[in-house]
């Protein structure tokens, strides 16, 4: 059996991590115990509503109630303090890890930790529970099938207000790193590997004030196999919306992800579908933590590269939106890199 430990308590760690590991706990036949579930958080706030958590205030701390041999870490941190957080807890011992999307924030960042996980041999997952999503599932099928021709076009809208969060919080520098993550890591597994044909973001500003580069990003992709995708999240929506439409040879296939945890619906829109739209049950967070705690307990190593290419693209997109900045500034561009090149 193994037991979890909990890196951070905000949105993710305690909103998401610590209730979807409730639920799995209590499945037949379930890879891990959750009694109690150990958690670390340095705010003093921290655990506050969580009666069954046990809130550590350091990671030293929390090394000392679980084995590091059989914890699942769950790394729950602001993407631009993975590479600290990692290293000390693979000092501690601890090898698995399951770590929230995107893996980091930057191209250095995402270098550090390949160069940690190779040293250390650690079994790092990051969190693309969309790639186990029963919606993504009925898409790929569509796709490899090919019941309405080959695929041509790929649209995301990714839409929530996020105006406390933003203004209250240090967390994801960019509206990149919030949303995007989930949709670009499903592009690239139903259209293959691409490279960055354009990209924008705007700025979050509202009577609170501004936050730069929080407002929304935009995408483009083209992807070797000639598909291309376009995705789109505007945090300053008034509405909220996790949809995607896949256009294929003989039309539009249309899928809408669940809005939240509230409501864990997905529902399948198929060209001239007589009985309308499918609606099923998706818990695709539950189902990706059932899926990654199986193959730690078997000791199947997760050997995907869409979560480093969702990185590399993600950081590609940022450097296309600063240079357009610079040139809009009137400052003379940087001599673009070898990506950059291939970017323009």
């Amino acid at each position: 059996m193994l037991q979890p430990l909990v890196i951070g308590l905000g949105r993710s760690g305690a909103g998401l991590h610590v209730k979807a590991l409730a639920r799995l706990a209590s499945l037949p036949e379930a890879p891990l115990t959750v009694d109690p579930l150990v958690a670390c958080d340095p705010r003093p706030e921290a655990g506050r509503g969580l009666p069954s958590v046990t809130v550590t205030h350091s990671l030293a701390e929390a090394a000392r109630l679980v084995t590091p041999q059989r914890t699942v870490v769950h790394v729950c941190t602001p993407p631009a303090s993975r590479t600290p957080v990692l290293t000390e807890l693979a000092a501690l011992g601890f090898r698995r890890f399951l770590v929230e999307k995107p893996l980091a924030a930057d191209r250095a960042a995402l270098d550090d930790i390949v160069r940690l996980r190779r040293h250390y041999d650690l079994d790092l997952v990051v969190v693309s529970h969309w790639l186990a999503a029963g919606l993504t599932g009925r898409l790929r099928r569509l796709v490899h099938e090919r019941p309405f021709g080959a695929l041509r076009h790929i649209a995301f809208t990714q839409h929530k207000p996020r105006f406390v969060r933003t203004f209250t919080r240090e967390g994801h520098p960019t509206a990149f790193d919030v949303e995007i993550p989930h949709s670009l890591g499903v592009a690239l597994d139903l259209a293959g590997p691409a490279e960055l044909v354009d990209a924008h973001w705007s700025d979050l500003r509202c009577d609170d004030g501004v936050r730069a580069h929080m407002g929304s990003a935009r995408m483009a992709l083209r992807h070797r196999s000639g598909i291309r995708t376009e995705i789109t999240s505007d945090l300053a929506s008034p509405v909220q919306q996790r949809s995607v439409t896949l256009r294929f040879e003989r039309g539009p296939v249309t899928g809408h992800y669940p809005l939240s945890e509230h409501d864990d619906h997905a529902q399948l829109v198929l060209p001239d579908d007589p009985h309308g739209p499918h609606v099923f049950r998706d818990d695709a967070l539950t189902a990706f933590m059932r899926r990654t705690y199986q193959d730690f307990a078997a000791g199947r190593r997760n050997h995907s590269a869409v979560p480093y290419d969702v990185v590399r693209l993600l950081c590609d997109a940022k450097d296309h939106c600063r240079a357009a900045e610079r040139t809009t500034a009137g400052e003379t561009p940087d001599a673009p890199t070898t990506e950059e090149q291939h970017v323009r």
